[in-house]
């Protein structure tokens, strides 16, 4: 399987189309080959399946008794696949299959053989849906059927069935997929049974809505006499919906991303509109039906829509501006330019937003958006490219191969024009969050990114000192490479100023304000983030963490509920609120929120959640499969990564008695370390992952000497949310060598100390201690009971 392929299962969004056997388990081995056999063939001969497979954008997933079908082209393939497959059965009547799709995330990994393991929102869904149907039926997810919605073919076929349970007390919004000639008209029998009981409450409540009305009467006298529920949103308000891309050629899409985010950045920059940032917009599709919803989810008057199309050295922009709440078009204009003479096309666009909402603009606002930062037709085209996969890495931290992507962009850009202030600005961001990221194992190379973002930031200073896009450089350089945060927060809050509209510098200041331990400061950043940005997934999930960090377990669960009615079912965030329960000691609600995901491949701080419950349950046996699972076949992108999980494994084997497979797991651990870092001896993760190494290797002297020297290394006002989590380490090596009353008077500590555990998902507390098996040695002690029976913070 190509490189290419690897790619796509980690990072895009699929189409995915999930098929099984209706009754597969009550046929004999001979005739579950047979079926199998038969839905392959009639599989392969749908023209839409060829199409896709000729294209390299197919992946096929067999599950047993059926395949799961993951398209890359467009969210068409799979309900047109599924309709040839349903056509294609009247020449096959003993096949019975049913159909769900669904359109959303997935990741796995390619093993050795070549083999795809995958997972994710965009799979789990697409079956849960298909459960909801019987032989015969196409079901899609609402989401698909808006989108479906938008081509005239499809809307006569779309028929809502409404929500549907599935596993674990959940529902899906299912849509089902037929005419005379395909699918299955019937009702489903989980809808029959849904209905006859609606029927049944029908009578019985209807007495008791009459009486309710002339109560709900006097509510809306006294909310219309006595002041409103909510507040209206702002006349001057507008949120930019992601931008169609009518290129012939999808792979233009970076195009439409980069001119919508160019505009945003404009509109940013005028104090007199609010305007909504990218990421919560990026979840609507194009050209919705149900605009005045989304300005009520987004809290917005206005919307924008628009369209790109690049042909050749000609580009057409479309744009109309919307009024949500009476849905008439206040603007719109087409821009239609050739590549040479496209630059100033975004401030156009937000000039003409501004004028149409009344919001005057000032001097320095005008002369901001006259600057045209570029005239070279193909530097500008790289630095949208640049600009994409730069947004896509800054809302997806992990994946350091965006980020490289982004500075091979802004590099391209800067050398086809050395003037091109705001590629240098762009492309000194991208290598300090590398650097930050750690991307780089070897000092040399790591030295090599923090010099590159500074050369990138000296040169966007002497071509624009005082731009937006260069203080903001300057503002993640000084947090990202500094690591000087009261410098960074002077810089960001510069910047606040010229960007009054942007959720980044708040969200920035909260994140820097964070790191600086002062906590309380960051969630009031983070709330002003969210006013700009109420649906974005990764702001949401920061606050609640730290609001975990705080040990302010109840809000920070009011958050992640938040973060999954965005993303239902969304496994990191249905771990990330097991994780809060698990903290509050509620193992049962905690297995409860722990969605059905192939664990060993799934990211890290979403791993630990599995991991705790499975050692918070002394369930030693299945925590060891998993752990050596992922050692032997997930892709790491560094060896020490994975030099980290055998030492968590060699820990969970010391646990569970197995004193030799403790010994070999933390040998290995501690010789990548060793020769990872062999020219860096003082680096952090080395003495983080070598001490735990030798403490379960039984070297007390040196084990305690090299966790001991991590924590002096790093003074506490340069990290105070990263040394408590070294001196965690250094609690459980106490623990293991049985040094009992070090080991409690750091805990003692820690509860006490907001931090980010590595050992935990959010930071320690009474009730881990109560539970967690690695603190046994330590149950006998009084001064150790008293630490597990005090209460939360």
């Amino acid at each position: 399987m190509s490189t290419e392929i690897k790619k796509e299962i980690q990072l895009e969004i699929a189409h995915v189309l999930f098929i099984d056997i209706v009754g597969y388990s009550k046929l004999s081995i001979n005739d579950q080959h047979a079926a199998v056999e038969e839905l392959n063939q009639v599989v392969r001969a749908s023209e839409q399946f060829q199409r896709a497979e000729a294209a390299s954008r197919l992946l096929k997933i067999p599950t047993g008794d059926g395949i799961a079908l993951v398209f890359y082209t467009s969210p068409e393939a799979p309900a047109q696949c599924a309709v040839e497959i349903s056509r294609a059965l009247k020449e096959h009547p003993r096949l019975r299959l049913r159909m769900g799709i669904h359109s959303g995330p997935v990741s796995g990994v390619v093993d050795v053989n070549e083999r795809v393991n995958l997972t994710g929102a965009g799979i789990n869904i697409a079956k849960r849906v298909m459960d909801c149907g019987d032989a015969g039926h196409i079901l899609l997810s609402k989401h698909v059927a808006e989108d479906l919605e938008e081509y005239e073919k499809w809307r006569p076929l779309l028929h809502d069935l409404g929500l549907c349970e599935v596993k674990h007390g959940g529902r899906v919004s299912v849509v089902n997929l037929y005419d005379d000639q395909f699918g299955n008209a019937k009702l489903p029998r989980r809808f029959e049974t849904v209905q006859k009981r609606r029927r049944r409450l029908r009578w019985a409540t209807a007495a008791a809505l009459l009486a309710l009305a002339a109560i709900v009467a006097g509510i809306a006298l006294f909310s219309r006499y006595g002041g409103r529920t909510t507040l209206a949103a702002p006349e001057k308000s507008v949120a930019v919906l992601p931008f169609e891309n009518l290129s012939r050629d999808p792979d233009n899409a970076y195009f439409a991303e980069g001119i919508q985010e160019e505009i945003l950045t404009r509109l940013a920059s005028i104090a007199g509109l609010k305007v909504i940032s990218r990421s919560s917009t990026q979840q609507y599709q194009n050209r919705p039906r149900n605009l005045s919803q989304i300005a009520k989810q987004l809290g917005v008057a206005n919307i924008l829509e628009g369209s790109v199309q690049k042909a050749a050295d000609q580009v057409r922009v479309n744009v109309q501006l919307i009024n949500a709440q009476t849905d008439s078009h206040l603007w719109a204009d087409t821009y239609d330019r050739k590549l040479t003479d496209i630059f100033g096309v975004e401030s156009e666009i937000a000039i003409g937003i501004a004028e149409s909402l009344q919001a005057k603009l000032t001097g320095r606002e005008e002369q901001a958006l006259a600057v045209k930062a570029t005239t070279n037709p193909e530097a500008y085209d790289a630095y949208l490219r640049g600009v994409a996969f730069q947004a896509r890495f800054f809302s997806s931290f992990n994946h350091r191969d965006l980020g490289r992507k982004a500075v091979s962009f802004f590099e391209r850009a800067v050398q086809l024009d050395p003037n091109f202030a705001l590629a240098w600005a762009r492309l000194s961001r991208a290598d300090a969050m590398l650097y930050f990221s750690r991307s780089d194992t070897a000092e040399a190379a790591e030295a090599a990114r923090s010099d590159a973002a500074k050369r990138a930031l000296e040169n966007a200073r002497k071509l624009q000192p005082n731009s937006p896009e260069t203080l903001l450089a300057l503002g993640y350089y000084q947090f990202w490479v500094l690591q000087d945060y009261r410098l960074a927060k002077t810089t960001f809050s510069r910047v606040s100023k010229l960007l009054p509209g942007s959720s980044e510098v708040p969200y920035a200041l909260a994140r820097v304000t964070k790191y600086e331990g002062h906590l309380d400061q960051s969630v009031a950043y983070y709330e002003q983030a969210l006013a700009l940005d109420p649906r974005n997934v990764e702001v949401l999930n920061d606050t609640a963490w730290t609001h975990a960090m705080l040990r302010q377990l109840p809000a920070a669960l009011k958050l992640y509920d938040r973060v999954l009615d965005i993303t239902p079912n969304d496994p990191n965030m249905m771990a990330a609120k097991a994780g809060i329960y698990q903290a509050q000691g509620n193992l049962e609600e905690a297995a409860r929120s722990l969605p059905e995901i192939n664990w060993p491949f799934f990211p890290w701080h979403t791993f630990v959640t599995k991991m705790t419950q499975l050692r918070l349950e002394r369930n030693y046996g299945e925590l060891i499969r998993l752990l050596q699972t992922r050692v032997a076949q997930f892709h790491f992108d560094l060896e020490t990564d994975k030099a980290t999980d055998e030492v968590v494994l060699a820990l969970t084997q010391h646990l569970a008695g197995d004193t030799a497979g403790a010994n070999v797991s933390a040998e290995q651990a501690r010789n990548t370390f060793e020769e990872v870092y062999k020219d860096r001896p003082d680096n952090l993760l080395r003495l983080e992952g070598l001490s735990k190494a030798h403490a379960l290797m039984g070297k007390k002297e040196l084990a305690l000497k090299e966790a001991e020297r991590a924590v002096i290394l790093v003074p506490r006002a340069k990290d105070p949310l990263g040394v408590p989590s070294l001196e965690e380490n250094v609690a459980v090596i106490q623990t293991i060598l049985g040094e009992n009353s070090g080991a409690i008077s750091t805990l003692a500590r820690l509860l006490q100390t907001p931090y980010d555990s590595p050992m935990y998902p959010f930071a320690l507390t009474p009730a881990l201690l109560r539970l967690d098996p690695v603190w046994d040695p330590l149950r006998s002690d009084p001064a150790f009971q008293k630490l597990c029976e005090e209460k939360q913070p």
